[in-house]
């Protein structure tokens, strides 16, 4: 881990209920400017809650967490300020179904950030080209395959120059062919440096693409570490009941 200046997000004895169910218990998390982390473990484990407590989404119980050494505002305009420097990625894709790609793209530039809408379109378009649609700019989301509206959403959040994306299993919902092609492009945004927290099924990426593995069960971290040392010598009984159980199949 790198010295705390240089830490974007940090989560502290973070603690999450739904009602009676106890979903986050005691998380504490730090990850570093540019570091990729990827989350894993069983349905129910508190992955998705920990993405959406990030940005907000979901709101916490106790405990602290800070994006880039300020604590997570709690609405109003700092809020919305905090949903624009964290870009997400869901299951569904949630592409605005009346807009065209380049619509659903720069829409957020052009209203949060107040960017030219001729110079946002100019970026949207270079991302577009950098997800490999480029060609899919005018046509609306219906007319695009599930692999294509996926990398249609991760430009969308691109486009509003986040500091951190997350991820939360966003190939869960594509065809097995359509895996591939969304994954590769979460690879090269890891390789360009972008921090990114990664809630995946997708073990193959985990291991190629993650600096850091770490494996929830039960709303707690049981365990993290370099994929390498993660997924050839996981030190938890639970962990290793995990990986048995998925890496076999």
């Amino acid at each position: 881990m790198t010295d705390s200046g240089d830490l974007l997000v940090v989560l502290e004895n973070v603690n999450k209920h739904f009602g009676d169910l106890h979903v986050l218990k005691d998380i504490n998390l730090a990850v570093a400017r540019g570091e990729v982390v990827v989350v894993i473990g069983p349905s129910g484990g508190g992955k998705s809650t920990l993405c959406r407590t990030i940005n907000r989404l979901e709101t916490i119980d106790g405990g602290t967490i800070s994006l880039d050494g300020r604590p997570l505002p709690a609405e109003g305009k700092a809020l919305a300020g905090l949903r624009a420097d964290v870009g997400m990625v869901f299951q569904s894709f949630n592409l605005f179904a009346h807009k065209t790609i380049l619509q659903n793209v720069t829409l957020g530039p052009v209203k949060v950030r107040k960017i030219a809408k001729a110079d946002a379109e100019r970026e949207a378009l270079e991302l577009l080209e950098r997800v490999g649609i480029a060609a899919q700019a005018q046509k609306y989301p219906a007319q695009l395959s599930g692999g294509q509206q996926q990398r249609a959403a991760i430009a969308r959040a691109l486009a509003m120059k986040p500091k951190l994306m997350l991820f939360d299993e966003p190939t869960s919902a594509l065809d097995p062919e359509m895996v591939s092609e969304v994954l590769e492009v979460m690879t090269s945004l890891a390789r360009d440096g972008m921090t990114m927290i990664v809630v995946t099924h997708e073990m193959g990426f985990a291991r190629s693409a993650a600096q850091r593995v770490v494996f929830m069960a039960d709303g707690q971290i049981v365990e993290e570490n370099t994929p390498t040392e993660f997924f050839t010598g996981a030190r938890t009984e639970r962990a290793r009941d995990f990986l048995s159980k998925i890496l076999t199949h």
